[in-house]
């Protein structure tokens, strides 16, 4: 199959890369909880993130895609043991089937960074192993079942020894998050949450599991080109055998021009129906959802600019004075293209959900169809937080403000 065999226009290969990620159309009106497990085997990867001035990050993350579902699910369904929990793109659920892709990096975790501190193991061996015992004899516990001991009061980055131990020995896979408890992690010993699991029958190579996540990847994203490709699972830089060329050769990937874009793109043989879709034209992007900070469409920030032509940037972190738009902006996705922003918080107590600031993109039309859509997402959004009440304190196009004002 040669590089010109699939063209598409860029358009198509957005609603390629939003039927691949679930956004191409409105959600179900009914869900289960097994819709919620196979979004996350499609997406491969669910990110973890505990803000939740609006709904936290995962749960955002899966409303996008499902609409109403219970939050429940996702918490028993890791204690049911579909899902685990370890460093993918970040801190991730992530289906259990894929603990063999990661297990290699708990064996050997050297290569992961700050997520790992070799030295400090080294100096509070004692210590470790105090919390691995006492897991051991007493059952699954929390961070805060371990008193204080270093005197300290605490801090954003300032864990308590218990804590980093905690985290040490999830990181090395001793321990696995058996469930959570208002958001809480539970820990227990890897042989009771994962007791199927043997390193000596089922343990895989790196250069194994670096191929099959750069395909999950390309899967998962519908299209991309090389270069998007190692930030899905922050893997470095590919061997030889598995750069995507070799890919080809192999036919584990379909090349695939863009119009106007100099550098190829690849489709997973999965998407091949969906491919033949986009070429034709037959993909219609109809969906108005409101996307989470951490939603895999906007994640990789070079890739949402070059991809989608949004600027995107997560202000929580940025001192306030400097903020351009907002604390905890939410992207709005609406028919294919990413046409704002939001800063919103829910007043869950109050049943109010407040919009502080809605930022429309440069160049984006207000019309009576953009608002119809975006005020009935939004309605669906504030319901979903148990909010009857929205209200809207700044727009950046007044005549979009006031449309809004009788939709909302």
């Amino acid at each position: 199959m040669s590089a010109t065999d699939f063209h598409l226009t860029l358009s198509s290969a957005r609603a390629l890369h939003l039927a691949a990620q679930g956004l191409l159309q409105p959600p179900p009106r009914k869900t289960g909880k097994d819709d919620v497990l196979a979004c996350i085997r499609n997406m491969s990867a669910l990110q973890i993130d505990t803000i939740n001035v609006v709904a936290r990050s995962p749960y955002l993350v899966l409303w996008s895609r499902l609409g109403h579902f219970e939050h429940a699910w996702l918490n028993e369904l890791l204690e049911e043991g579909h899902l685990f929990e370890y460093w993918s793109h970040e801190a991730c659920f992530l289906p259990i089937e894929d603990y063999g892709l990661y297990r290699h990096q708990m064996v050997s975790p050297q290569g992961l960074g700050w997520k790992y501190n070799h030295k400090w193991l080294q100096e509070n061996t004692a210590q470790v192993e105090t919390i691995r015992q006492h897991i051991r004899e007493n059952g699954a516990s929390r961070s805060a079942d371990f008193e204080r001991t270093d005197g300290k009061s605490g801090g954003w980055w300032e864990w308590k020894p218990e804590k980093r131990s905690l985290e040490i020995l999830f990181t090395t896979g001793e321990v696995m998050v058996a469930k959570r408890h208002n958001f809480q992690r539970i820990y227990d010993l890897r042989e009771r949450v994962h007791p199927k699991w043997n390193d000596k029958k089922h343990l895989r190579t790196p250069l194994e599991c670096e191929r099959t996540q750069i395909l999950q990847a390309v899967r998962a994203l519908g299209i991309c080109k090389a270069s998007w490709m190692a930030d899905y699972f922050r893997m470095g830089k590919f061997d030889a055998k598995n750069q995507p060329v070799q890919l080809v050769k192999e036919g584990l990937l379909i090349p695939v021009q863009i119009a106007n874009q100099e550098q190829l793109f690849y489709v997973h043989p999965a998407r091949l129906d969906a491919l033949q879709l986009a070429q034709d034209n037959q993909l219609k992007a109809t969906a108005t959802r409101i996307l989470s900070p951490f939603d895999p469409v906007v994640w990789d920030r070079k890739r949402a600019i070059e991809f989608f032509d949004f600027d995107y940037k997560l202000e929580c972190y940025t001192p306030a004075p400097k903020r351009r738009y907002g604390y905890f902006t939410l992207p709005i996705l609406r028919r294919g293209a990413l046409i704002g922003r939001m800063d919103a918080k829910a007043h869950r107590k109050d049943g109010m959900f407040e919009i502080k600031a809605l930022h429309l993109e440069s160049g984006v039309r207000v019309s009576k169809a953009m608002t119809t859509d975006l005020g009935k997402t939004l309605r669906e959004f504030a319901a979903w937080h148990e909010c009857t009440d929205i209200q809207l304190q700044h727009c950046s196009s007044p005549e979009l403000g006031q449309l809004l004002a009788t939709e909302i």
